[in-house]
């Protein structure tokens, strides 16, 4: 993704972003999701250790989509629980989203755009980074 912050709509989506709202959340929503309803809400992080390690968003549950299937039922939640599904760009995340789903977690969704559209349009705190086979760098 290489849309400028100032380029995103109200929402803080990127012009002709294909926004799925049955299956996700924008990263502005999932943001105060988590600032109005704290104990109701978690924000699940999908990505690799490595990435979690360059970047993450603070009191975010990590769990890499690899491991989910065995350690989602450790999760503290219920089935009313609101769950922000982030990963990088919002493909792992959406996956994740539809396994949290066929096992009754009705409330999940995908955070859209993954923590790089977090890090544009919800929070620029967090650093925008690549990921590659030599591992994960921060974008200056």
């Amino acid at each position: 993704m290489t849309t400028p912050a100032a380029q995103l709509d109200d929402r803080g989506l990127p012009p002709r972003y294909p926004f799925k709202p049955d299956l996700e959340v924008t990263p502005r929503e999932a943001r105060a999701w988590l600032r109005e309803h704290p104990k109701d809400t978690i924000l699940l992080d999908v990505r690799t250790s490595p990435e979690w390690h360059t970047a993450h968003v603070p009191g975010s549950v990590h769990i890499p989509l690899d491991h989910l299937a065995e350690r989602y039922e450790s999760l503290p939640l219920d089935k009313a629980t609101h769950i922000a599904v982030l990963c990088h760009h919002g493909q792992r995340s959406l996956k994740a989203t539809l396994f949290l789903r066929e096992r009754g977690f009705d409330h999940a969704r995908s955070v859209a755009g993954g923590i790089e559209l977090w890090s544009l349009a919800a929070d620029p705190c967090i650093p925008r980074y690549e990921r590659d086979a030599a591992g994960c760098r921060i974008i200056p």
